[in-house]
């Protein structure tokens, strides 16, 4: 039995089913360098979805590593937030100015879950309300609340929540009802059904709308730009707050912006973050108004949230990003990628779609007999790709989406040697996609 099958069968014995792995045969990753893994039976990988965007700048980053490490020589690993943390206090001043917010505060928690939920509860309270607007196919978490604003079956356990959700069009233009539209027109039609919504649907005293900038696990889809600007005109009407899920696109991922809702050319009241910030330790929060994060009454702490030496690495990692100015990185390889993508797609029949921004893309798979969407395409796309030495990941709402998000310190040589074998996996999933088609017909 190979190493990995022997550990795939542990696994299954105490982990719970329900915890999903990537590949037909799971791999460990267990060394990782620049932008490459090494997996425990020494196959070496050019790293394309980083642990779910979390490991930002790439692996053994000697600025992040250092830091780390004179933070343990201290012997301080935790101390809560009981106690005055130089480092969270140093993250924040930095999240608060970068955020564009006024009066800024910030909440440190432990991940994108922790954070949504922090944000919930602040509009929540400052509105007294417990209704939420949401977007289809979004996905904000797996705790209670936060799967309840989830707006994607695959993601949700239960028919209820503890809070009253409506959905919204927004990044949904593959329905009969809005194909074809041009970007101002399909924008009109979103803000004309929130307007609906919200005369129809509920209360009056609705708390916030949250939504991604660009959709993670909905398979990288998203808005036109500006949307959400439109959007915020009709909430800021009836006093409603705007919550931008910024864990998947913030620190200039997608090159046009450092948030991803600077692409709309709107400011949020709140912000929430995670993943990419700590490259790989636990890190998560919220950066709000500071009137809306000073207004609960209740005591609150974080035992784990602004740990020391998360705090160590985040800030380590926020300092590299601006100091190599990695969005301008971001911009430039996701031109290159996308772009060739694109082109390739037209003699590809299996690519429904390619889009993205910045080091953010996807590549949509259908069935070219029915133009039907196809998990299996996207898993033969995935498995494919591995075999080369790439690793992607996989979302959508039907499941028929390889989406990416390579380190924003891709090299020009990566990013062609990426692209490289993408290209040759979609041509390998097309020929065998046209022989599986060939035999059915003989």
């Amino acid at each position: 039995m190979s190493e990995h099958a022997n550990l795939l069968r542990r696994h299954r014995a105490v982990m719970p089913s329900w915890m999903a792995l990537n590949y037909q045969d799971p791999i460990e990753i267990v060394g990782g360098k620049g932008n490459r893994v090494t997996d425990a039976e020494g196959n070496g990988y050019l790293d394309f979805f980083t642990g779910i965007l979390t490991n930002m700048i790439g692996y053994d980053v000697p600025e992040v590593r250092e830091a780390v490490e004179r933070q343990l020589a201290t012997g301080v690993v935790h101390t809560s937030t009981a106690y005055l943390l130089r480092g969270q206090i140093e993250l924040a001043e930095k999240i608060a100015r970068l955020s564009g917010i006024p009066d800024a505060k910030v909440f440190f928690a432990n991940s994108g879950t922790e954070a949504n939920e922090t944000a919930l509860l602040l509009a929540a309270y400052a509105r007294r309300s417990d209704q939420v607007l949401a977007m289809r196919q979004s996905y904000h978490g797996r705790s209670f609340g936060a799967t309840g604003i989830t707006g994607n079956r695959a993601w949700t356990n239960l028919s209820y929540s503890p809070l009253n959700v409506h959905f919204l069009h927004g990044a949904d233009r593959h329905l009969p009802q809005f194909a074809g539209m041009p970007d101002e027109a399909y924008v009109d039609a979103c803000v004309q059904d929130l307007r609906h919504v919200l005369a129809t649907a509920t209360g009056g005293d609705v708390a916030a709308l949250i939504a991604e900038p660009i959709q993670g696990v909905g398979g990288f889809t998203m808005p036109p730009d500006g949307l959400f600007a439109a959007y915020k005109e009709v909430l800021d009407e009836a006093g409603i707050l705007f919550i931008s899920d910024e864990v998947q696109t913030a620190w200039g991922r997608t090159g046009q912006g450092f948030w991803g809702i600077d692409n709309h050319g709107v400011t949020p009241d709140m912000m929430t973050f995670a993943k990419g910030l700590g490259n790989g330790f636990a890190v998560g929060g919220v950066v709000a108004r500071g009137d809306l994060m000073d207004a609960l009454h209740a005591v609150g702490i974080s035992t784990f949230g602004g740990n020391p030496v998360s705090m160590a690495a985040a800030n380590a990692t926020l300092d590299y990003v601006l100091d190599h100015d990695l969005q301008a990185n971001a911009a430039k390889q996701g031109r290159t990628i996308i772009g060739g993508l694109r082109e390739a797609s037209a003699r590809l029949p299996v690519v429904k779609d390619v889009r993205g921004k910045g080091l953010m893309f996807a590549v949509e798979l259908a069935d070219p007999e029915t133009g039907e969407p196809s998990p299996p395409l996207a898993a033969a796309l995935m498995e494919a790709a591995r075999e080369r030495g790439l690793l992607v990941g996989k979302g959508g709402l039907y499941g028929n989406v390889v989406r990416m998000a390579p380190p924003l310190t891709l090299t020009d040589a990566e990013a062609l040697e990426g692209l490289g074998i993408l290209i040759a996996s979609l041509e390998s999933v097309t020929a065998d996609a046209a022989r599986t088609a060939t035999g059915k017909t003989a």
